[in-house]
C-alpha cells in the first residue's frame, strides 16, 4: 500500500498546468455568465469541478484495494480495516502464513495425536488403579493387628495343674495343663445337664491343654483361674461358674468360654492363631 502511495505521490509531483489546460479551460467556460435576461446567473458546475479535483487528490492517497473508486464520493473516516470489512473486495488478500490449518486426521500429526490419547489414558488408569488399592487396602487390617494375628507360646515353663495367661488380639487367653484328675473330672460330666451341651473331648486337641479365650460370654468380664464350684473359673462380677473344660455350670452366662483356633508346632510349642 506504501509503494502505490508513493507512485501516486510521484505522478502528483510531475503534474502540470499544461496538462489540465484544456480540461480547466472547458470546465471555465460552463461558469461563463449566460445571455439571460439578468446576467447574474452562473452554471452550477463548479462545485462539481472542485470535488473531482479534490476526490483525485484524495484517490492519490488511498490503497484502491482497501477502497474501491466507485466508493469514494464522500470522505471517509473509517479505519482502513472496517472500510475493508464494509466494502468487501476480490482484490484483497490475506497472509494466511501463519493460520495454516490441518484438515481432521492429516497425518503428519496422526503420530502426535495418538500419542497424547495413549498417554492420557495412561495418566487416567494409573490414577484409578491408585484409588482401587488405596481403598482396598483401607478395609486391611493394620500392622500391629497382622503382628497380633498370631502368637507363639512356650509351653515349657508351665507345670501341671496350673493356669497362663497371655494376651492374643487384645483379648486375655487361659492356657491351663491339666492333671490326670482334671481330666477324667471333665469327661464324667453328663452333657445332657449343661446348658450349653459340649463334650470335653471337642474342646481339646490334647486332653492335657485346655486353650479358653478368658472373656466371660455374660458381660464380657474377665473369670478367675483356679475357683468357682466346679474348680474352673468364676466370675465374681454376676457369679459365672465355669468347670475344668471352661464349660458353664452356674450363673447367668449363657455359653461356654470360647476356644481360640490354635495349632501344636512342637511338643513344648503352641501357635494361637
Amino acid at each position: 500500500m506504501m509503494r502505490i502511495a508513493g507512485r501516486r505521490l510521484s505522478s502528483l509531483s510531475r503534474w502540470s498546468p499544461s496538462s489540465s489546460a484544456p480540461a480547466t479551460s472547458t470546465q471555465l467556460s460552463r461558469i461563463q455568465p449566460s445571455n439571460g435576461d439578468d446576467g447574474s446567473s452562473r452554471s452550477i458546475s463548479t462545485p462539481h469541478l472542485l470535488n473531482s479535483g479534490f476526490r483525485d487528490l484524495i484517490r492519490g492517497f488511498s490503497s484502491e484495494s482497501l477502497a474501491p473508486s466507485h466508493d469514494l464520493g464522500s470522505i471517509s473516516d473509517l479505519p482502513p480495516t472496517v472500510a475493508a470489512l464494509k466494502n468487501p473486495t476480490s482484490k484483497i488478500m490475506y497472509d494466511e502464513h501463519n493460520h495454516e490449518r490441518y484438515p481432521p486426521g492429516d497425518p503428519s500429526k496422526r503420530a502426535f495425536a495418538y500419542f497424547v490419547l495413549t498417554g492420557g489414558r495412561f495418566v487416567y488408569a494409573s490414577l484409578i488403579r491408585l484409588l482401587v488399592l488405596k481403598f482396598v487396602l483401607s478395609m486391611s487390617a493394620s500392622k500391629d493387628v497382622l503382628a497380633l494375628a498370631s502368637i507363639e507360646v512356650d509351653l515349657s515353663s508351665i507345670e501341671p495343674g496350673s493356669t497362663v495367661t497371655v494376651k492374643w488380639r487384645g483379648k486375655p487367653v487361659f492356657i491351663r495343663r491339666r492333671t490326670e484328675d482334671d481330666i477324667k473330672t471333665a469327661n464324667s460330666v453328663d452333657v445332657g445337664s449343661l446348658r450349653d451341651p459340649q463334650e470335653d473331648a471337642a474342646r481339646v486337641k490334647n486332653p492335657e491343654w485346655l486353650i479358653v479365650i478368658g472373656v466371660c460370654t455374660h458381660l464380657g468380664c474377665i473369670p478367675l483361674p483356679n475357683a468357682g464350684d466346679f474348680g474352673g473359673w468364676f466370675c465374681p462380677c454376676h457369679g459365672s461358674h465355669y468347670d475344668i473344660s471352661g464349660r458353664i455350670r452356674k450363673g447367668p452366662a449363657p455359653y461356654n468360654l470360647e476356644v481360640p483356633s490354635y495349632t501344636f508346632m512342637e511338643e513344648n510349642k503352641l501357635m494361637i492363631g
